[in-house]
C-alpha cells in the first residue's frame, strides 16, 4: 500500500512541478500544497491525508525528496475542506490524530528553543548504530540491542530542530452570548518558527493553524501518568489572517488594475466614495480618511530623530451622524485595523501592559490595540468617555510612535507606528454653536493638538440634504444601494501598492505653495492694535500639510509632490481650521481656540483684567472693590464680558472673593 501511495505522490509532484519550481527559486525549504489540488488529482491521496495525516505527510515529503527539485523539503498543506475546520470548543477525543484547521488569536508565545527529534546510539559490545526517534517529552534511549545488550549505549549524534509553543484563543467574533473563549496549545517547528514567520505569530496576531491533534500525557506528582490527557496541536502550517499593507502580495494582474485606476482623473472622488459607501455625504472627510489610509512617508531627520508619516484624525460630531459606522468600516478595511470603544478601553488596553505568566513563572508583556495595529490603523470610538489617565497613555504612541513600559521587572519600548482615527461626542451631547469647540471636547489640549485634522460633523436640519440622506438610507436597507467605485479587495491592494512602492519627494512649486500658505496665514494683519496677535497655525499643522501632500501624491502613484497636491492638502487643513479655529469675535483663524480652548481675543481681555488688578492693588491695597475694577476697564471690556472673566479667574484660582463686592489676588 505505501509503495502505491509513493508512486501516486510522485506523479502528483511531477504534475505540480511548476509550483514547486517557484519555491525552489525563492530558496524556500517548505512547499505550500493546496489540498484541493491533491483531491482533484487523486482521491486516494486526499482520503488518506484525512485518515492518516502523519503517515501521508512523510510519504509526500519522501516523494518530493526523490523528485529532487528541493532537498529535504517540508510539505505544508493549505485549503483543507470545511469538514476539518473546527472551533477550539468543538474539539473532542474523536478528532485525535486527525488533520484539523483552527482559527484564533495568539495569546502567549514562548521563546524559540532547540528540540531533539532523532538520536543515534552506538552499542559498545557489537558497534551497531541504533536510531531512536524522540517523540515524547522524555529523552528515550534504545530498549535493547540485537546482540542482547540493554544498557550503557553511547550517544553518537542527535538531530535538533527549532520549536516554539504558542497558546491560541478563540476569536471574539466566533463566541455567542457570554461564553468564555477557550484556549489550545500549539507546537510550531522548523520553518514555522523562522524569524520572518515569528513576526506573524506575536501575541495578538490572528492566525489560522492547520495541524494534527495530539494528546499530551499529564504527569502526576507520584511520577505516574494521569488518566486525563491534555490536547495540543502539532502545526503543519500557519496562515496569518492579518497582514500589514507592506506585506500584502500583489501580482501582475493586480498591478495592471492599480495602474489603470491611478491614471483615472477622478481617482480622488473614487477613493473618497469607496470609504463607507453606506454613509451619505461628508466627501471631504472621506477623502481625508482615504489619505490617512495611504499615509505620508516616515523620514529620518538630520539629527537621527524620526518624523512620523502617519496621519491622525479626530471626528467630533452630534449623535447619529454615523461616526461609528465610519470607524468600523475603516477598521475592517485596513489589514491591521483595531476598533476600540472608549468606556471599555483602559490605558493598558490601548498601549501595553505587564501580566503574570503562569507558565514561565514570571512577568510577560501583553500588547494593547495601538501596538497590535502597528503599521495599521487604530479606530478609537467614544473617546470622551475614556478616563483621563488612560488617554494620557496615548500621547507618546501618537507622536513618538513608541510605547515605553516600565513595570515589575519588564522595561521595554514597543513600536506603535499606527494611525489613529478617533471619534468623540461633544460635552453636552450636541454642539453648542456659541462656545469654542475645544471647550466642548472633554479632552486635554495636548492630546487634541496631536491630531493632524479635526472635523466637526454637525446634524443641522436642511430639507434637500435630509431628503438625500433618507433616500440613501432606505435604498441601503432595500439592498439596492450603489456599489462602491473601487471594490474593497482592490482598494486594499491599491493602498498596499502605494505604501510599498511610492515614496514621493517635494517639488519646488509644492514647497513654495505650502510656505506661502503657512507664512501668509501666520502673519495675517492683527484685528486691533491693543490685542495679542492670534496664532492661526503652528509648526504642527505645517507638518500635517506635508504629510497630507505626500499622501495626495501617493494616491495617484506619483513620485513627485506637485503644486496640486499641496493645494489639496491646504484645502483640507483650511476646512479643519475654518470649522474649529475661527474666533467668533474677530473672525480670524486662531489655533489657540483648538489647542487651549481660549481664543486669543479672550486671552487679551484676561491679561487686561490682571494688569488692572495689579494697578488698583498699588492704590487701594489688597482688597479691591469690583466696581472700581469695572470702572477702570469700562472703555475696553463690556459689562457681560467683565463678569464672565472675573468668574473664570475665580474658578482658575487666580483671584478670590473675601467678601461681597470685593476681590483679592492670590
Amino acid at each position: 500500500m505505501p509503495e502505491d501511495l509513493i508512486i501516486e505522490a510522485k506523479e502528483f509532484f511531477e504534475y505540480y512541478k511548476q509550483e514547486i519550481g517557484k519555491y525552489a527559486k525563492k530558496g524556500k525549504k517548505a512547499v505550500q500544497v493546496s489540498f484541493q489540488d491533491i483531491a482533484s488529482f487523486s482521491h486516494t491521496l486526499a482520503d488518506q491525508i484525512l485518515l492518516k495525516p502523519e503517515e501521508l505527510l512523510s510519504i509526500l515529503e519522501l516523494a518530493l525528496d526523490e523528485i529532487g527539485i528541493i532537498k529535504k523539503a517540508r510539505v505544508r498543506l493549505t485549503e483543507l475542506p470545511k469538514s476539518q475546520q473546527l472551533q477550539i470548543r468543538e474539539i473532542r477525543a474523536k478528532h485525535l490524530n486527525q488533520m484539523i484547521v483552527v482559527e484564533g488569536i495568539i495569546r502567549q508565545a514562548s521563546d524559540v528553543r532547540p528540540q531533539i527529534v532523532n538520536a543515534k546510539f552506538e552499542c559498545p559490545s557489537c558497534g551497531t548504530v541504533i536510531s531512536v526517534l524522540q517523540i515524547e517529552k522524555k529523552f528515550r534511549e534504545p530498549a535493547r540491542c540485537s546482540c542482547g545488550r540493554r544498557t550503557g549505549f553511547k550517544l553518537v549524534s542527535k538531530e535538533m530542530v527549532d520549536a516554539q509553543r504558542v497558546i491560541v484563543e478563540e476569536t471574539p467574533e466566533s463566541l455567542t452570548g457570554g461564553e468564555q473563549p477557550r484556549r489550545l496549545n500549539v507546537f510550531l517547528k522548523e520553518d514555522l518558527v523562522e524569524p520572518r514567520m515569528e513576526e506573524k505569530t506575536t501575541p495578538g496576531s490572528k492566525i489560522k493553524i492547520i495541524g494534527i491533534l495530539k494528546e499530551v500525557p499529564i504527569p502526576l506528582r507520584t511520577g505516574a501518568i494521569s488518566t486525563r490527557f491534555d490536547l495540543a496541536l502539532e502545526a503543519n502550517n500557519v496562515i496569518p489572517l492579518e497582514e500589514s499593507f507592506e506585506e500584502l502580495e500583489i501580482d501582475e494582474e493586480d498591478e495592471r488594475q492599480i495602474r489603470e485606476l491611478a491614471s483615472d482623473p477622478e481617482i480622488y472622488n473614487k477613493l473618497a466614495g469607496s470609504i463607507a459607501p453606506s454613509i451619505f455625504g461628508y466627501d471631504q472627510i472621506k477623502l481625508a480618511i482615504a489619505l490617512q489610509l495611504i499615509g505620508g512617508v516616515k523620514k529620518q531627520r538630520s539629527d537621527a530623530t524620526h518624523s512620523r508619516g502617519d496621519i491622525h484624525i479626530l471626528l467630533v460630531g452630534d449623535p447619529g451622524v454615523a461616526k461609528s459606522v465610519m470607524l468600523t468600516f475603516v477598521a475592517s478595511l485596513a489589514p491591521k485595523g483595531r476598533y476600540v470603544v472608549g468606556r471599555a478601553a483602559t490605558g493598558a488596553g490601548i498601549t501595553a501592559t505587564v501580566v503574570r505568566d503562569e507558565y514561565l513563572r514570571g512577568w510577560a508583556l501583553e500588547a494593547g490595540a495601538m501596538v497590535l495595529a502597528n503599521k495599521g490603523i487604530a479606530c478609537l470610538d467614544e473617546m470622551e468617555k475614556m478616563a483621563e489617565e488612560d488617554r494620557s497613555a496615548m500621547h507618546e504612541a501618537m507622536e513618538q510612535q513608541t510605547v515605553t513600559i516600565s513595570k515589575a521587572n519588564v522595561q521595554a519600548t514597543l513600536r506603535a507606528e499606527t494611525s489613529v482615527l478617533a471619534a468623540a461626542n461633544p460635552k453636552f451631547g450636541r454642539f453648542d454653536p456659541f462656545s469654542p469647540v475645544a471647550q466642548q471636547i472633554e479632552m486635554s489640549p495636548t492630546l487634541i493638538n496631536r491630531f493632524d485634522l479635526i472635523f466637526m460633523m454637525k446634524d443641522i436640519p436642511e430639507r434637500m440634504k435630509d431628503e438625500a440622506i433618507a433616500t440613501h438610507v432606505l435604498l441601503e436597507h432595500r439592498k439596492s444601494g450603489k456599489k462602491p467605485p473601487i471594490e474593497p479587495q482592490l482598494f486594499k491592494k491599491y493602498i498596499a501598492y502605494s505604501k510599498q512602492k511610492i515614496f514621493p519627494q517635494l517639488t519646488e512649486k509644492a514647497v513654495e505653495e505650502i510656505k506661502k500658505f503657512y507664512v501668509d496665514l501666520r502673519n495675517a494683519p492683527a484685528v486691533s492694535e491693543d490685542m495679542l496677535r492670534p496664532i492661526p497655525i503652528s509648526a504642527r499643522q505645517l507638518e500635517s500639510l506635508i504629510r497630507l501632500s505626500e499622501a495626495s501624491a501617493r494616491a495617484r502613484l506619483s513620485k513627485k509632490i506637485t503644486k496640486e497636491d499641496a493645494k489639496r492638502a491646504i484645502q483640507i487643513i483650511h476646512l479643519f481650521l475654518l470649522q474649529v479655529g475661527i474666533d467668533k469675535e474677530t473672525g480670524a483663524i486662531d489655533i489657540d481656540r483648538i489647542v487651549t480652548g481660549i481664543p486669543t481675543s479672550e486671552r487679551t481681555k484676561i491679561i487686561l483684567v490682571r494688569e488692572a488688578l495689579i494697578r488698583l492693588e498699588s492704590r487701594t491695597g489688597k482688597l479691591i472693590p469690583i466696581n472700581d475694577l469695572k470702572e477702570e476697564l469700562k472703555t475696553k471690556i463690556s459689562d457681560s464680558e467683565f463678569d464672565e472673566i472675573i468668574e473664570k479667574l475665580n474658578r482658575s484660582g487666580d483671584i478670590f472673593k473675601p467678601k461681597k463686592g470685593f476681590v483679592q489676588r492670590i
